[in-house]
Order: structure tokens, then C-alpha cells, then sequence
């Protein structure tokens, strides 16, 4: 340890750990042994780039101490230190302590330009999700893909121009015309009564949750091109059915989140009409009088459009229109109707495309309601998230409940193909569990792979032994496990469409079904897992999550190579306290535990003897 030291991860060095509530005070330390140090400054930043300076107090002593009142409001903060010096010449200079990258210990550089400060998350309220959620194990659904219930596998309602799949195992593909545009959308024909039917296979794997892609009535198969919010798509069923399923799900204690795509909606949908279904006059292309013209963006009229991503399909909405808010989260809205009719929550899309105002208007819709719970869409660690060039405030109170844990896929796969070090998994979590409120951090939705993914197993190269194991991952981390079906079952393919293969029922995959089923069950019986604090411990090839709480723990260790490991207590680390003493390790674990290659060991039982 050097003559300076600071660590955010040690509370003997900031308490508490992690983000803070608006009016909680922080205990800052840092240790400076260095004689030619006469004193040192904090250096508090808000997102605007006004700072406070602090003299830190030492009282004789080589450790600076100072209460920080975090007053200012919710919202990023940035700190650093300055340390006073003089030289053997009586000469005042200074140098600066900040992070190396994201938390932990820092280094001391000479320029100010030099410095990477810490973060520090300063958030509005405790987001406590609904117990049915947090203690949950969601499965996704893309419900043109999962099962037909109609008799025969008769297809509801086909559309217009489009084309059915002859077989269940057809490879999905696009019929595209000469600009690349997709011409004839493809249906498989899934639909609610095949959700319904298929309760019995969820309930037999431990599903508790359901998150749906798209139902609302749309053109294409996956409906995040919305043609109309209050209505059903009728290859899917009808809004009786739909009742049905809900029913039946919720008597067998499986709740429902629906995907939210606000954002945009589709080019030939009831409010843009760009083909006229919709009526010769109706619409915002073919009427500037419409009462959805004002919900859109038109450079030049009526063909030059904004639109997502520049994708003509899909016309961007103005978010902040009044009148569109009004028509979403309004007393009369559309979130009001399907929340009465009985969904669970509700999974934003693309969330960075959602002004914080917007996504406000959502949460106090969805908080008339008892035990509903608002997820979004976002890919990085939403804490510090810049989106359209305003920092997001979507974690830190009155708005979102949790995210999808994009992060936990990424490292999973580092960690599993890319030859990634443990200790690099560790110091990833640990920031990510430093930048978010306690609880955002525990409403992770997490995910191994979604419908904008490759397949799990196709980027673990077909290797059944990493997928149980990145099942293990998903299943142990914080958070709430969601298995994109068919994970499960062994589906394979690259990006989409090649990912939205439908299910295997005549084909599931035994090795791949019995991995993800018994990361299930460890998860049901130990209570632990999903309520107990989280530490990761890692060797130079090993990696361990540990949960545990006063009484409980579970542990497992995680090896990723092609290569026997042995355990050896003197060799593991963490990057914050062990809970208990190194020989109380050493007997959980005990001497030299061998283990596999590609494979796990689970110890569980009592913390303390």
C-alpha cells in the first residue's frame, strides 16, 4: 500500500459503500503518511462542473477525515482529492488522488488534467419492487415464435402480404425488396392460447414471470412497428383470450410485464397511415389536419420524416407532445387501460430515447396501481448514461424500478470465451454495484441473451458446459434471472432473424434443459440468493459468487478453462471484506477442492459454525 491511499470500496475509507440518499451524510478518509504532506482538500463536483473544496481535518493524525452532507439534490456527482506538499525548499506544490478506473483504490498524479474522478450517485428514493418480482424468474417470450394453441396449428387471421412457414424447424428469413426494405413479413404463428397451453412446461421449470414482446396490433412479427395501442394483434388472438391467458397465468401465481415501444410506431399504423389502410384521409402522411400530425416530425411534407434510426417504417414520435403523453400515460390512456386489465408491468423500449419527463408520466401511472413494476431498455450501466445529450436520470428516484443487466451478458461472455481475468469480471461489478442505489441494483433484469442477441449457445460455440455455466451466472447474480426461450431447449442462431427460431418442442435439448433447471431449483431453495448481500472472490482463473446474509450463504466457484483447477484459500481474493475469516473459508471449501474443467462447485449451509 502506498503512502496515499484512498479506496471507495472499504468503508474504513467511505461509508456508506455504494450511492447515497439525497441528505445522508458520507464519511470520507484517506490515508496520507507521506511527511511532506501539510494537508488535504475533497473536491466535490456536481453534472455541471460547479465544485466545493473541503480541508479535510486529520487531528494529528496521517488519516484526513470529512462528513460530506450530500443536500444538493439526486443526481452524478464527481469527487477527487488534492494533497498539499512542501518541498525540501519550503516550496508549496500539489497532486492529486483519483480513481484508476470506475472505484476501488486510485492513484496520486501530478496535473489536474490527469485525474479520473470518482462518481458518486446521490439518488431520490429506495426503488422497493413488488416481492413478486424480486424474488421472480422471469422467462421472454417472442409470442409469434412459442407455441400455436388453435387446433391443427391453424394460424390466426393471417395478414395481407405476407407468408407463412411451412414447418416449425424453417430457418427464419427476410424477403427484402430492392432497397433492402423488408417486403413480406413471415409468421410462424404462435399465439396466447399457445402460451396458455404451455403453462404446465413454465410452471415444471420454475417460471414465476412472463415478459411479452409486442402484442398491440402491428404489421410485422415482432410489433415493435405499433399500428394500434388499444388493440390486440389478431394473429395473436383476441382481447377475450388475452384475458384468458392472464387469468390463467395469474392462477398459477406467473405474473406479466408487456413491452412498452413508445418511441415510435409503424409507418402504415392508424396514426401515420402512410398505405391508407387506415382510411384515404386518415393519419398524419395523409392529412396535415390529423390529430396524430403534431405527434411527428416532417422536414419536408410528407415524405421526409424523422425516423428511428433512419428506418422509414418506423416514424419517431415527438415524445414531449402534449397530447401524445396524454394519449399514453393519461387517465384515459393506454397504459390506464391494460393496467386495468390486469398486466403486471411493463419493460420500456429503448428507454435512452425517453425524455426523463416522459418516463415520470409512466411511473405515476403505473404507481395508482398496487405491486406493478417499471423496467427499461438500457445497454450500459444507466447510472452515469448520456443519451441525446443529457445525462439520464432514470435510476435515482420516480421513474424507473430497475434495467435490463446488459452488463452481466457482456462479462458473462468475456469471461466464458474472451479468456477475460476474474479479478476484471469482479472490478466490473463491483463499480456497477458502487453507481447504483441498492435497490436499483437488485432490480437488475437479467439476461443472457434477449431477441437483439445472438443465441446464448451459438456465441459459446455450441459448448453445452459454458452454457451451464453462463445459466449459473444469470441465476446467481443480483437481480432477476429472464431466460429468452428456448435458451433453455438448446436453440441456436446468430442476429436477427436467425434468433427468433421457433421453439423445439419436438427437440429440446436434454443436457442444455437439466443445466438451466437445476440453477432453477439452487435459486427456489436458497431464499439467500436472491434477497443476501453479493461478493465476488476470484483467483487467477476462478471465478466465486458469493450471497449470504447473517445466517445463509451459497457459494460457487466458476471455471471457465479447458483445464483441472484446484482451490486454494491462500490464493482467493476479493475486492471488498470477506464476511468471515479466511479459516472459516478454509473449512467451507476445504483443501485443495479440484475442480473440472468447465465446470462449477456449489457449497451452501450455515455463514458462522
Amino acid at each position: 500500500m502506498t503512502n496515499v491511499y484512498f479506496n471507495s470500496w472499504l468503508e474504513e475509507y467511505k461509508k456508506p459503500f455504494g450511492a447515497v440518499l439525497v441528505n445522508e451524510f458520507i464519511s470520507f478518509k484517506i490515508r496520507a503518511a507521506d511527511p511532506n504532506v501539510t494537508g488535504v482538500t475533497l473536491v466535490v463536483t456536481n453534472d455541471g462542473g460547479e465544485s466545493h473544496t473541503i480541508p479535510m481535518e486529520n487531528y494529528g493524525t496521517t488519516t484526513y477525515h470529512f462528513d460530506y452532507f450530500c443536500n444538493e439534490g439526486k443526481g452524478i456527482y464527481f469527487y477527487y482529492f488534492k494533497l498539499h506538499y512542501l518541498d525540501a525548499n519550503h516550496a508549496e506544490y500539489t497532486r492529486y488522488y483519483g480513481a484508476k478506473e470506475g472505484g476501488g483504490p486510485g492513484r496520486l498524479v501530478d496535473h489536474l488534467e490527469e485525474i479520473n474522478a470518482y462518481q458518486l450517485t446521490c439518488y431520490e428514493q429506495a426503488e422497493v419492487a413488488p416481492s413478486w418480482y424480486r424474488e421472480g424468474i422471469f422467462y421472454q417470450i417472442f409470442p409469434d415464435r412459442f407455441y400455436n394453441g388453435n387446433a391443427q396449428q391453424v394460424v390466426n387471421n393471417p395478414k395481407e402480404n405476407t407468408f407463412i412457414y411451412g414447418s416449425k424447424e424453417d430457418k427464419p428469413m427476410y424477403i427484402r425488396d430492392e432497397n433492402g426494405d423488408i417486403a413480406r413479413w413471415d409468421f410462424f404463428g404462435g399465439n396466447f392460447k399457445g402460451i396458455k397451453d404451455k403453462i404446465p412446461y413454465l410452471k415444471k421449470l420454475g417460471i414465476t414471470g412472463i415478459y411479452l414482446n409486442p402484442i398491440f396490433e402491428a404489421r410485422s412479427n415482432h410489433r415493435y412497428d405499433t399500428s394500434n395501442y388499444l388493440n390486440i394483434d389478431p394473429v395473436l388472438g383476441t382481447e377475450e383470450e388475452f384475458a384468458e391467458l392472464l387469468h390463467a397465468l395469474h392462477q398459477n401465481n406467473i405474473h406479466v410485464i408487456l413491452d412498452g415501444v413508445f418511441s415510435h410506431v409503424g409507418r402504415n399504423s392508424l396514426y401515420f397511415n402512410y398505405d391508407g389502410a387506415y382510411g384515404e384521409n386518415e393519419g398524419a402522411y395523409r392529412n396535415i389536419h390529423s390529430r396524430y400530425y403534431p405527434w411527428f416530425t416532417f422536414n419536408r411534407y410528407p415524405d421526409d420524416y424523422r425516423s428511428w434510426w433512419g428506418v422509414k417504417d418506423l416514424p419517431e414520435i415527438n415524445k414531449e407532445n402534449k397530447a401524445f403523453q396524454e394519449f399514453i400515460f393519461g387517465s384515459a390512456g393506454v397504459l390506464q387501460k391494460w393496467n386495468e386489465f390486469g398486466v403486471d408491468g411493463w419493460r420500456l423500449d429503448v428507454a435512452d430515447e425517453l425524455p426523463d419527463e416522459f418516463i415520470a408520466g409512466v411511473r405515476r401511472n403505473l404507481d395508482q396501481f398496487n405491486n406493478k413494476v417499471l423496467l427499461g431498455e438500457v445497454w450500459e450501466d444507466a447510472s452515469n448514461k448520456i443519451s441525446y445529450g443529457k445525462r439520464r436520470q432514470y435510476i435515482l428516484g420516480k421513474h424507473l424500478q430497475g434495467v435490463m443487466n446488459y452488463p452481466l451478458r457482456e462479462q458473462a461472455l468475456a469471461f466464458l470465451i474472451a479468456d477475460c481475468r476474474p479479478e476484471t469480471i469482479a472490478r466490473h461489478f463491483t463499480t456497477l454495484q458502487e453507481n447504483y442505489p441498492h435497490d436499483i441494483f437488485y432490480n437488475s433484469f437479467n439476461n443472457i441473451g434477449t431477441h437483439d442477441t445472438e443465441r446464448i449457445l451459438t456465441q459459446l460455440n455450441g459448448d453445452r458446459r459454458k452454457l451451464a455455466l453462463a445459466f449459473g451466472l444469470l441465476h446467481l447474480f443480483p437481480g432477476v434471472p429472464c431466460i429468452y426461450y428456448g435458451d433453455e431447449a438448446g436453440l441456436t442462431g446468430k442476429k436477427d432473424p436467425d434468433n427468433r427460431k421457433f421453439f423445439p418442442w419436438d427437440n429440446i435439448d436434454e443436457t442444455c434443459d437439466e443445466a438451466c433447471h437445476k440453477w432453477i431449483a439452487l435459486r427456489e431453495d436458497n431464499p439467500v440468493i436472491f434477497r443476501g448481500d453479493f461478493l465476488l472472490l476470484y483467483t487467477q482463473r476462478v471465478l466465486g459468487v458469493l450471497r449470504y446474509d447473517a445466517e445463509d450463504f451459497v457459494l460457487v466457484f466458476f471455471n471457465p478453462s479447458n483445464g483441472i483447477q484446484v482451490l486454494n484459500v491462500e490464493e482467493i481474493q476479493s475486492l471488498r471484506p470477506l464476511p468471515i475469516s479466511k479459516e472459516r473459508l478454509q473449512a467451507i471449501i476445504g483443501r485443495n477442492t479440484t475442480m473440472q474443467e468447465t465446470g462449477t462447485v456449489v457449497f451452501s449451509g450455515k455463514l458462522y459454525e
